[in-house]
């Protein structure tokens, strides 16, 4: 497992899945362990994945300031991995919360940034982030799913704040509820910084105009990944932070969650090696 040490001196860990160049890979959560990418679909087949756990998470250290696990402060440890790794320019697929962070570093080191695809990226960094409504109805198109009564009430009280988070309601997150979701879901929990993830998207955290202006300069080419059934983002979210960039592409996963790797391997694997050769 190789160790690097980001400016304040905290040790971060990264994990290297397959043979190839480089692909660096921004994790969610937010504040989650790399571990849950695993080989985002078998996308190590096709690049190198250099998984990073985030300062506090897997087998990195903890900080001597927690503060630091905000969301702007985390670009320094992003750029500190490229230049540990001795790229002139990276490869960036990130996830979920791990887009906002993507955003955030493309704005400010835009000429280290080769290729960026964005996978079911939350744009917070953006001032936009998934509405309830948006979650709700993608919800809805699960009706004929067997757990969907009993999941779709404790989802709805969850979004309007009188009800708290219930792992009944999970399968909402995945393209597909089999066996392959429930185990990937069931880490969440111990895969997961709660404390560091309060703190992850705190005030300050975010400059929505200044990086909407930043990104708006960017030249790399940047893929933005939308999944079919997910609520967060929704599709027509996703596509709002596509138009962001001078250069980006478009996709939606047919019937995928907010995984879609785990919705459909081959899909995903196919259309993201693509981008990145």
């Amino acid at each position: 497992m190789p160790i690097f040490r980001a400016p304040d001196g905290t040790r971060l860990a990264f994990h290297l899945r397959g043979e190839g160049e480089p692909l660096v890979a921004l994790p969610g959560g937010p504040m989650r362990a790399s571990s849950y990418l695993g080989t985002l679909g078998g996308l190590d087949a096709h690049r190198q994945l250099v998984l990073l756990d985030l300062r506090g998470t897997g087998e990195s250290g903890t900080p001597a300031d927690p503060a630091t696990y905000r969301c702007d402060r985390l670009v320094d440890d992003v750029e500190a991995l490229r230049r540990h790794l001795g790229l002139e320019r990276m490869d960036v697929v990130a996830h979920s919360a791990g887009g906002s962070l993507a955003l955030l570093y493309a704005a400010r080191y835009p000429r280290r940034v080769g290729r960026l695809a964005l996978v079911t990226a939350t744009p917070w960094a953006l001032g936009r982030p998934a509405t309830a409504e948006d979650r709700l109805a993608a919800a809805r198109m699960r009706a004929s799913e067997p757990w969907f009564a009993d999941a779709f009430p404790a989802f709805e009280a969850w979004l309007d704040g009188t009800g708290d988070f219930d792992p009944v309601f999970l399968p909402f997150f995945y393209g597909r509820w089999d066996d392959t979701a429930r185990a990937h879901a069931d880490r969440e929990e111990a895969e997961t910084n709660d404390a560091a993830a309060d703190v992850y998207g705190a005030e300050g955290a975010y400059d929505p105009e200044a990086t909407r202006s930043a990104l708006a300069r960017v030249t790399a080419p940047v893929l933005v990944l939308a999944g079919g059934a997910d609520g967060g983002p929704a599709p027509a979210l996703a596509r709002r932070v596509a138009e962001v960039f001078p250069k980006a592409e478009f996709v939606v996963q047919p019937g995928a969650g907010h995984y879609p790797w785990l919705d459909d391997p081959q899909w995903f694997t196919r259309r993201v090696s693509a981008f990145f050769a």
